[in-house]
């Protein structure tokens, strides 16, 4: 992270009884980035959202905002919003007055001049500048996501934060709104942070992805460098598809680690060099299914296996696959066209190939 950070957790913890939802957590988010905290249900991805955002208090550790100490602050004296999930919209207001009402309550209130122009600029920002008379009942569900950002982002926070602010729309809308939160980003300038358990979303979106596990940070980095160098195996099957399949490390020759699969196959890889003399050690290689190619060469790097079942994705094919020698499952992620020639039908025998530079190696306890 190179930008000032505005948000800081420094050791944050929170517990509920003898649950503890967050474990001695610590984080920068920079001024003007859109960071995203990712996981499954349960992770601490809202609880941390929430200690954010004034919502929940920690049992230890600090949270900052813009240089302020506000991990004991209300809501109301921190420098945020927050767009809910369910929009929280006022059903009796219409738009203009769901919008406004934050311009009008005591603490926040701006002359009513002032207040009508910063809610007409702000419903031409989310394309509503004609539905200010309606009622949240008239509007799509993606219209009222947009008055609830329009809420959010019109008292100027420093800080937004998004929780799950597209679970609720249909697949075709949530990519549209995808699109119209990447430009708001861009033209506000100011902080986006976002929770959600849908990576295609988390990568689409984030100049960094924060990701979780039972309450702990498990890697912090930009969408490439977690999609192409994943810390451990969790990350790795977590954000994409991964093939993991046991294996064990055999050295190094020349710039490749050598693992060897359970049926005898050899994969290259291009990559760290563990310390000289290292003996033969369990590890977990991974593949991506999209970078398996569908041919065998003589040599390392080349799998037989056995086709499963098809299932047909558009444009590609989605083949799982049993390796020889009872190696393993995985699946295989191939254009249509790669099917020509060929036939892929379940119970057919067919050559894989994956580049070295596309093998994975997850060895913790191999040393560097």
């Amino acid at each position: 992270m190179s930008s000032r950070a505005i948000v800081t957790l420094n050791g944050v913890t929170k517990t509920y009884g003898h649950f503890t939802a967050l474990h001695e957590t610590k984080l920068e988010v920079g001024e003007g980035e859109f960071v995203t905290l990712l996981g499954p249900s349960g992770c601490g991805k809202t609880t941390t959202l929430r200690l954010i955002g004034g919502f929940e208090y920690a049992n230890s550790g600090t949270v900052s905002i813009a240089g302020q100490d506000v991990t004991n602050a209300p809501p109301y004296r921190r420098p945020v919003n927050t767009v809910f999930q369910d929009y929280a919209l006022f059903p009796h207001m219409t738009v203009a007055e769901n919008i406004a009402y934050g311009l009008s309550v005591k603490g926040s209130a701006v002359a009513p001049g002032e207040r009508k122009r910063r809610v007409e600029e702000t419903l031409a920002m989310v394309g509503l500048e004609t539905m200010g008379n309606r009622v949240p009942a008239a509007l799509s569900g993606g219209q009222r996501q947009r008055v609830a950002m329009a809420r959010a982002i019109v008292r100027r926070p420093r800080v937004l934060l998004l929780d799950e602010p597209l679970s609720a729309l249909d697949v075709k809308l949530r990519e549209g709104m995808q699109v119209e939160l990447k430009r708001l980003h861009r033209e506000l300038g100011i902080t986006f942070l976002m929770v959600t358990h849908d990576q295609a979303e988390a990568l689409a979106l984030s100049d960094r992805i924060v990701v979780m596990k039972e309450g702990k940070i498990v890697q912090v980095g930009a969408p490439t460098e977690l999609y192409d160098d994943p810390a451990t195996p969790y990350v790795a099957d977590f954000i994409g598809a991964s093939n993991l399949v046991s294996a064990r490390y055999e050295g190094r020759d020349g710039v490749f680690d050598l693992l060897r699969l359970d049926d005898g196959t050899l994969l290259r890889r291009i990559g760290r060099v563990p310390s000289a003399g290292e003996p033969l050690r369990a590890v977990t290689a991974g593949i991506r299914p999209e970078r398996i190619r569908l041919d065998a060469f003589d040599g390392a790097n080349t799998m037989e296996a056995r086709i499963i079942e098809t299932l047909f994705h558009g444009d590609r094919v989605r083949l799982e696959l049993a390796l020889a020698g009872n190696a393993g499952r995985i699946f295989a992620d191939v254009p249509r066209t790669a099917g020509t020639g060929r036939h892929l039908e379940p119970g057919g025998a067919i050559g894989l190939y994956v580049d070295p530079a596309d093998v994975m190696l997850f060895a913790p306890e191999l040393r560097t």
